[in-house]
């Protein structure tokens, strides 16, 4: 694996679902464009998934490049040649990555391999591209593995599930979509309302509306909002920007540009002392120990 020097600690993971089975994610919540290389051989199909702002993939050493926007998805497979991850995430960006053997993959689909058009036997030596929109319910699923409230033990588990049900919904027949298994869902413009209401929070992170302010604001039912919230995030309104604040706060800490008076006040904390509090509480650290140990 190759990084790109510029990138920020804390900005990329990288998860093993199984052997040679890998969940990559970037999250990206600095002022700058983050740059990511990782070498994939020909034996990897890729799926990439923008869940908020945009970003790019370059291949042929930059000379052909492909933008991916929110709530769009890229597959790649090319048998004849390696091609390697180089991402550009931009600024306030989450971009999400799986890759797998494209042998582990057939497998998924040993009796629809005529429904997947390029696992036939005439296509399944050829390269594939394919672009698409991400449907409301893959954009649960994306969102929950982005930010999640587990316990450690249960943490791969949780992962693997994810990963596999994502996958399902990417190539479930429209036909056969179910909604009804997630009532809220059914109108889908309730997950539009949520995601704004995600949007306005973070966006006002320092100053946040409250509960009822932000119902107003998205024109949701209070009760809807919470319900809404917790199902396609996975946690409570204020937990979830609780967890979004702190990691804004280590990655800020990581780019050694910002001290922890500053990181403090920008995520809207009073005092020096709460601040310090708060990163403790969630990461078992003061600011001033973690960046003390990104130096050593």
């Amino acid at each position: 694996m190759i990084l790109d020097k510029t990138i920020a600690k804390g900005i990329y993971e990288e998860i093993s679902i199984e052997d040679d089975f890998f969940l990559l994610k970037f999250n990206n919540e600095t002022d700058e464009i983050q740059r990511f290389r990782r070498e994939v051989n020909s034996n990897f199909i890729q799926f990439h998934f923008c869940v908020k702002g945009t970003g790019s993939f370059s291949f042929n050493n930059g000379n052909y490049r492909l933008p991916i926007q929110e709530d769009t998805s890229l597959l790649l497979y090319n048998p004849q040649r390696d091609l390697p991850i180089e991402v550009s995430v931009n600024p306030y960006s989450w971009v999400l990555s799986v890759l797998l053997p494209i042998e582990k993959f057939h497998t998924l689909f040993s009796k629809e391999a005529n429904y997947i058009s390029f696992l036939s036997e005439e296509n399944k030596d050829k390269k594939y591209y394919k672009d698409t929109h991400i449907s409301p319910s893959m954009a649960i699923v994306l969102n929950q593995l982005m930010n999640y409230n587990l316990h450690p033990t249960v943490k791969a588990l949780y992962f693997k599930g994810k990963i596999y049900e994502l996958l399902s919904l990417y190539f479930n027949r429209p036909a056969d979509a179910n909604v009804e298994q997630c009532p809220f869902l059914v109108d889908e413009e309730n997950v539009v309302k949520i995601k704004r209401a995600k949007e306005i929070i973070i966006s006002q992170m320092a100053e946040p509306p409250t509960l009822l302010e932000l119902s107003k604001e998205i024109n949701l039912p209070l009760k809807r909002l919470k319900e809404g919230f917790k199902q396609i995030y996975g946690d409570s309104v204020f937990s979830f920007l609780f967890d979004y604040k702190m990691e804004v706060a280590r990655q800020l800490l990581a780019t050694g540009s910002h001290n922890v008076n500053e990181v403090g006040l920008r995520l809207g904390y009073s005092t020096a002392s709460h601040f310090i509090a708060s990163f403790k509480k969630k990461f078992g650290t003061t600011p001033k120990k973690f960046v003390m140990g990104l130096s050593n």
